[in-house]
């Protein structure tokens, strides 16, 4: 029988120990760009919150909603999914040759294609703005100037998101990390001071959107020649004639269809929003802010620092490592999503209303938004492992398997969402959403199982038993908050937005957490235990410098 790489009979323990120490290597290696991805994300529900605040979920709301959404989905197709998809295992290639000259001319060669690519988009989008608005049920008027307004943000994260392909690969994520924190830090302060000199608190924010996208490519370019690299605008033909370029659009490619099939996904769910009635479309929008608040901060930034080294791994052959990095992020990932899942769902109540609740965010708005956040969260899990997983393919140069995933994953959203819409407004949509990526979680395990030098099975079957202790320890966890809800709700009521919402949060909050960690002692869970060392040893080395 052949072998496969990686685990051996009776190897889990020692496996484990081994997944332990990769763990901390992972906290530690994505410590800092986890920090930045955090005040990004927190600087992103502030910006909700002003959202919220000017414009409520109100018609006007729902036009800005739309109008971001637009060049937001094209920025999928050019940017971050061509970037992981390709761009980084080529460029490793080229960083492992070590030739200057070539690696120039491949930059270069990107560079340039990119460049006309997104800059044909933008023309495009702008002309086509009025057949494109009225598919979402909006306003042409507003939503049509706001979304021309937008359109070149689609040009600015799209450099940006190829200097930090560049940054990434050579392991740097501290400039990419600060692009999006100021992108977040403009829109809210748009917001603010220019709503008096605009026609309306959208259109300020707007302006916010696009200043925050050229500050993105602009903040990242000096660390790119700081690291020694250059490239230029070279003649189209000799650009696409660069062995490198070819590469990467041919796994890109696959990706086309499958990020296409994507951005129709997200495009037909939020026209059946749009007509499912006032409100919830933003209320979506509302929802996905909570839920990519923790989406962010972890399964994000630990997809951008596993994929340099597992594209590392899988070029020299290194599989035995390739198997641990990659065990290790699935299994910190379910120790972080799965709690926080069950708590959000216990308290998505209070959370809304302390974020976003004001004199145009009222009682339906809450109703709405929690209705959307009740079944987002429960596909928080799964939208975390495809983050993770979707790298472990990318990293050997395979797109097809994650793009057939993706074409399965959206049949059965637009399915769902067509059906559940008209009964349960925005919750169907969230219910679609959070159903299709369990099904695209399903099918990558499939595809990654198929692969010859990856022992997944005994990983995969440690990684299950571990996720239904947690939500066992989460479930007995979350009996105590349950009970004492009411009485800290009617205690706290009329006490002013803060204490009324906040402290009943923090409260329970801190109470479900103590007695999660308590019980992961007491099981004398590994992965805590590796988790707590590596953090000791990290204050360590931080207070003896």
């Amino acid at each position: 029988m052949r072998q496969r790489a990686g685990l051996k009979e009776g190897a889990v323990p020692g496996t484990l120990e081994v997944m332990a120490r990769s763990a901390g290597a992972l906290l530690r290696q994505g410590s800092i760009l986890s920090l930045l991805t955090f005040i990004s994300r927190v600087l992103g529900l502030l910006r909700e919150m002003v959202k919220a605040h000017f414009l409520g979920t109100s018609a006007l709301s729902d036009a800005f909603s739309v109008a971001f959404l637009i060049p937001n989905l094209f920025r999928r197709l050019f940017a971050e999914g061509s970037i992981a998809v390709a761009f980084i295992p080529t460029f490793k290639e080229y960083l492992l040759e070590g030739d200057q000259t070539k690696t120039r001319e491949f930059l270069s060669s990107v560079f340039t294609v990119l460049l006309c690519l997104v800059s044909l988009a933008v023309f495009v989008g702008i002309l086509l703005t009025p057949w494109i608005v009225p598919f979402f049920g909006m306003d042409l008027t507003e939503t049509g100037f706001l979304t021309r307004l937008m359109f070149p943000f689609l040009a600015f994260v799209s450099l940006a998101a190829f200097f930090q392909g560049i940054l990434n690969s050579v392991h740097s994520f501290t400039p990419s990390g600060l692009a999006p924190i100021l992108l977040n830090l403009l829109t809210i302060m748009c917001a603010f001071v220019l709503s008096p000199f605009t026609a309306n608190p959208a259109r300020a924010m707007a302006l916010g959107i696009l200043l925050g996208g050229l500050l993105e490519a602009a903040i990242q370019f000096p660390f790119v020649l700081q690291k020694g690299y250059s490239f230029s605008f070279i003649a189209l033909t000799r650009a696409f004639q660069n062995p490198g370029l070819k590469k990467v659009l041919r796994l890109i490619g696959p990706t086309i269809i499958g990020m296409a099939a994507y951005q129709i996904n997200d495009l037909v769910s939020t026209a059946l929003a749009g007509n499912a009635g006032e409100g919830v479309v933003s209320s979506l929008q509302y929802s996905l802010r909570l839920q990519e608040l923790i989406l962010g901060v972890f399964a994000v930034s630990m997809g951008t620092v596993l994929l340099p080294d597992l594209a590392e791994h899988a070029k020299s052959g290194r599989w035995d490592r390739y198997q641990e990095r990659l065990a290790s992020a699935l299994q910190i990932i379910a120790l972080i999503t799965i709690p926080i899942t069950f708590f959000s769902l216990a308290q998505g109540s209070n959370m809304i209303q302390l974020l976003f609740r004001t004199n145009r965010f009222g009682d339906d708005s809450v109703r709405l938004t929690l209705a959307a956040f009740s079944f987002h969260m429960p596909g928080l899990f799964f939208i975390a492992l495809n983050r993770i997983l979707a790298p472990a393919f990318y990293a050997q140069s395979d797109s097809k398997s994650p793009t057939l995933a993706g074409l399965c994953s959206f049949a059965v959203n637009i399915t769902f969402a067509a059906v559940l819409a008209g009964p349960m407004q925005g919750a169907g949509i969230a219910l679609a959403l959070s159903l299709a990526s369990a099904v695209n979680t399903v099918l990558l395990f499939c595809f990654l199982r198929n692969k010859p030098w990856i022992a997944l099975g005994r990983v995969l079957a440690a990684a299950s038993v571990y996720t239904l202790k947690l939500s066992l320890f989460s479930g007995i966890a979350l009996f105590p908050v349950l009970w004492v809800s009411p009485f800290l709700a009617a205690w706290s009521a009329g006490r002013g937005r803060l204490l009324a919402y906040g402290l009943p949060l923090l409260i329970t909050g801190l109470g479900y957490a103590l007695l999660g960690v308590l019980l992961l002692l007491i099981s004398k869970d590994r992965h805590i235990q590796g988790l707590w060392r590596a953090l000791g040893g990290f204050g360590k080395r931080h207070n003896a410098r």
